[in-house]
């Protein structure tokens, strides 16, 4: 018999623990189409098994072996579940963010946190990387999570972003004078070489995951440049020395071309972003191997709003107008070159949940529908080093499996309504 398994958000009030893996489970998903994740093959008919927490075999047709619960998704198509690489998940800039500093508590950040991991949950990332957050608040949201107090993805957290004095990340930007002080590397603004060891020292010792750097200027933050570069070859070495040392990954926010560059020699791992990126620049990610984290939809989002006058302070406006509608552009040609994509949004600039319309931009500037689900599976995964147990459907890997209504190959817009999600073994939303 076909148990049709329905779980609906008041669910996550009512003391469920969805954090735990489901100990001694045996269950079978009956798909009608599998995306894997590895190759461009969308095979029809298929079960897979799972025990507990894990994918244990996949067979052809229809199956349920005794003893196991079925979930009917014969008139679906299952994939991995999706990463994105870019989240702020205490954040989601408004009108009003630019003085909620001032005026809200940690709690406040930590329940928006709660909230936002939730709505990106259930809209089919089960992974994701928080690039920039008080450290403190986004550990305690990842480890809740971890825990199975609150609903939510797994969280890679880079805590504080790295910044030098001045830059898009100093967390002092547009402060008045008696306030603005000089904030160091426990901070996460830095100057030198030394300055950057600490720094990278800080975020392992606050629990970082991962980190960031903004080696360029920025959007969203109360100063001038979008694009100046804003680390030496120097402070870049003394990151990345120290990074090594503890095995991160590094990211880096970069849209202009100089920045960025000084980045990739130094060998971070991603480059967010990158909106001015050039020729140049393409050739020198494709030489070492580094990804691009593109975030279409944050650029397509600030540019719609900085036209609206008053939703942006004026120092912000004009580089909205001008970062945000380059950034699909860059994509494309980077995507011809060859660079390596792996998906992101920069959710948080954006609301929350909305993740998903990164797909359709992905496609609209030519990447096919497989290769933007891949990025956002297998790619993201070998970003973040866990390909070995997500981002695709394997026997061993662990069971996060998504699914949509229909063939999402011929309508990518199917992304945006994820209408099945499995993290960890555990059924968390069906429709």
């Amino acid at each position: 018999m076909t148990h049709k398994i329905k779980l609906v958000a008041a669910i996550f009030t009512a003391g469920v623990t969805l954090g735990a893996t489901a100990a001694d489970k045996l269950q079978v998903i009956h798909a009608g189409h599998i995306i894997n994740g590895i190759d461009d093959h969308r095979s029809a008919k298929q079960s897979i098994l799972i025990t507990n927490n894990k994918i244990t075999a996949i067979k052809d047709g229809y199956i349920t072996p005794q003893g196991y619960q079925s979930i009917d998704l014969t008139d679906q198509t299952v994939m991995p579940g999706l990463m994105d690489m870019h989240v702020h998940l205490t954040y989601e800039f408004t009108k009003t963010s630019y003085g909620e500093r001032f005026t809200k508590n940690e709690s406040y950040y930590a329940l928006k946190g709660a909230a936002n991991a939730q709505k990106t949950l259930m809209a089919g990332f089960t992974t994701v990387r928080d690039l920039g957050a008080e450290p403190q608040i986004i550990t305690a949201v990842r480890d809740a999570i971890t825990q199975g107090t609150i609903a939510g993805p797994r969280v890679y957290a880079a805590g504080k972003s790295i910044a030098t004095t001045g830059g898009h990340a100093d967390p002092t930007n547009g402060f008045k004078h008696v306030l603005m002080g000089d904030p160091g590397p426990k901070e996460g603004v830095i100057n030198g070489y030394d300055d950057a060891l600490k720094a990278i020292r800080h975020r392992y010792k606050e629990g970082a995951d991962v980190i960031k750097l903004t080696v360029t200027g920025g959007v969203l933050s109360l100063a001038k440049s979008g694009d100046n570069p804003q680390f030496t070859d120097q402070e870049l070495a003394g990151i990345m020395d120290a990074a090594k040392d503890y095995n991160f990954v590094v990211a880096v926010h970069a849209h202009g071309v100089e920045g960025m560059k000084r980045a990739i020699k130094a060998g971070v791992h991603s480059v967010e972003h990158g909106t001015y990126m050039d020729k140049e620049a393409m050739k020198l990610m494709k030489k070492h191997n580094t990804y691009y984290v593109p975030t279409i939809t944050a650029g397509v989002w600030v540019g719609e709003k900085a036209q609206i006058e008053g939703y942006y302070p004026e120092i912000v406006r004009p580089k909205a107008a001008a970062v945000g509608p380059q950034i699909e552009s860059t994509f494309a040609k980077a995507y011809k070159k060859g660079v390596k994509v792996a998906f992101g949004t920069d959710a948080g600039v954006f609301p929350h949940g909305l993740n998903g319309r990164e797909f359709a931009y992905m496609v609209r500037a030519g990447m096919p529908a497989m290769e933007s689900i891949q990025s956002a599976t297998i790619e993201a995964a070998k970003l973040l080093r866990i390909e070995d147990k997500l981002g695709s459907i394997e026997v061993g890997k662990l069971a996060d499996i998504v699914a949509v209504k229909g063939d999402p190959l011929s309508d990518i817009k199917l992304m945006e309504s994820v209408s099945f999600v499995m993290k960890n073994g555990m059924v968390v939303k069906a429709q």
